[in-house]
């Protein structure tokens, strides 16, 4: 316990420190909300991957789907890495930084605002952002809070509140600058913990070699696979089209949240897109992959402690079950990981909405003339706002991690995620466009959630990313164009003319 207690309190220590230092370099709104568009590559790229991966995917999503998938979730970390990490920076990195500064867009719904010529887009982007980031912050303190009972015995409510007003002190001290340097150092705690706690439980099952015999002896429950021995070792899993769907959601899913798109505006240059795009994917391949892959073996760990009073399984206890068993000093770590996750992913949120709504509801809507300096009391005051929301919604959270996270990311992917891609390389995308696919994100979402037509929240949020994907051409080809001067001046940015001295040289023709 006493190992557990130091590491937690050197660990709160620098994040405060941090925080404080901080502070001068969060003296505007630009600097509070961008770091000055000045954050290197290393930096980006752990602040990147940190805020991807929290408690829901270590404790909620790796036990649920390791349970329901064995190995073949593994799937899930790769195309986290390849997908939402390697092909978002390559595909999205450059051109959001390029575009964003030239629209002087801070935020995703200031940069819908700006590119389709629409304060009312701006306005409903921004609601939609503040509203379905709330379930995804509440699983966040779900995850870590079981982590925290299992290892120290402190009641859920504790941790939430505890988190909550760290997160606030070093957020509102330093703003991004400070989320990024935490993030540096969170991302390191990850990268070392995630490989010893995956090499803790393999020594607990007599190593890799038996632990994967113990799994394969283990009869399929799936539908799909009922009565097959080794389907939670087989390459696709007992389940394949369900696993693509978890795939799909957590992987291309990212292109449209606002707090990882968020990343790409405050990149500091050319050359630090290309080298944060290697270290994000390698961040992610460690991170995403080893959690998968630790869960993968969670069937090991089929006990009556991952079971409630009426016979069903609790997902998000599998992990936390799994780690009990290990040693104190690996818990320690273990907590150290999980929280460092959790942190960083919380204080992403927290800063993105109250950037959000400050600059993309209060400011011109609610006040018509907010200063600077008001602006900087706003964003403070919103952080502590929405964390405070955001604990209370988390103290009874309605239903388990990944359902909560399958809830918001399909709202917020499903309705940005078509208009923000398009709108980066095609000219044609119209503001009619754009309003569909909001409709379809959180139509979709919201509809599913009352009448359940799509059994899974994950499914569903894959659906309405794909649905959004296709619906956002077709209208902007049955729909009136943005007019020709405006699309030119946002894409203007693509296209920078130099003149350049080129050495005279003889040709077989000269006479």
């Amino acid at each position: 316990m006493f190992i557990k207690i130091a590491l937690l309190v050197v660990f709160f220590t620098v994040l405060i420190i941090v925080g404080i230092v901080s502070r001068k370099k969060a003296d505007s709104v630009n600097s509070f909300v961008l770091g000055g568009r000045s954050i290197g590559p290393w930096m980006t790229a752990f602040a990147y991957g940190t805020t991807y991966f929290s408690a829901v995917i270590f404790v909620g999503y790796a036990g649920q789907f390791g349970f329901k998938y064995g190995l073949a979730s593994t799937w899930i970390g790769l195309g986290n890495a390849l997908i939402g990490s390697l092909l978002a920076w390559v595909i999205l990195g450059r051109r959001t930084r390029v575009m964003s500064n030239h629209l002087g867009s801070r935020t995703m719904p200031e940069f819908f605002g700006s590119r389709y010529n629409s304060q009312a887009l701006k306005v409903v982007a921004s609601a939609i952002v503040f509203v379905f980031l709330v379930p995804y912050t509440a699983s966040v303190y779900n995850g870590l809070s079981r982590l925290f009972e299992m290892a120290f015995g402190i009641p859920y409510i504790y941790c939430v509140i505890g988190m909550a007003v760290l997160t606030c002190i070093y957020v509102v001290l330093g703003g991004y600058m400070a989320t990024a340097v935490n993030d540096l150092i969170q991302g390191i705690v990850m990268l070392f913990g995630i490989v010893l706690v995956i090499a803790a439980v393999l020594a607990n099952n007599g190593g890799f070699i038996d632990a994967i015999g113990q799994l394969a002896q283990i009869e399929s429950v799936e539908a799909v696979t009922a009565g097959q021995p080794g389907a939670y070792t087989s390459f696709f899993g007992p389940d394949p089209l369900n696993l693509l769907g978890v795939v799909l959601l957590t992987s291309l899913g990212t292109w449209g949240l606002p707090q990882m798109v968020h990343k790409f505006y405050a990149i500091k240059s050319e050359k630090a897109v290309y080298t944060g795009t290697i270290i994000s994917t390698f961040f992610a391949l460690i991170v995403a992959g080893g959690s998968y892959f630790l869960g993968g073996f969670s069937r090991l760990y089929d006990s009556p402690a991952i079971y409630d009073a009426a016979g069903n399984i609790v997902y998000d206890s599998i992990i936390p079950t799994m780690l009990s068993t290990l040693p104190d000093v690996v818990i320690g770590v273990v907590i150290m990981l999980v929280l460092s996750a959790s942190m960083s992913t919380l204080a992403s949120l927290v800063l993105t909405s109250a950037s959000t709504l400050t600059l993309d509801f209060i400011k011109g809507t609610v006040v018509k003339d907010l200063s600077e300096k008001k602006q900087m009391i706003w964003l403070r005051v919103l952080v502590a706002v929405f964390l405070l929301i955001s604990v209370i919604l988390a103290i009874d959270p309605p239903t388990f991690i990944a359902q909560l996270m399958g809830i918001s990311w399909g709202a917020l992917s499903g309705a940005f995620l078509a208009p923000f891609l398009y709108g980066l390389y095609w000219k044609r995308t119209t503001r009619a466009a754009v309003w569909a696919s909001f409709a379809t994100g959180v139509g979709i979402t919201v509809a599913n959630m009352f009448i359940g037509f799509i059994d899974s929240a994950i499914n569903a949020g894959a659906i309405t990313m794909l649905v959004s994907l296709i619906i956002v051409p077709v209208v902007s080809l049955l729909t009136k164009p943005l007019p020709k001067e405006q699309i030119e001046q946002s894409f203007a940015c693509y296209e920078e003319k130099v003149t350049v001295a080129r050495k005279y040289q003889l040709r077989h023709d000269d006479k």
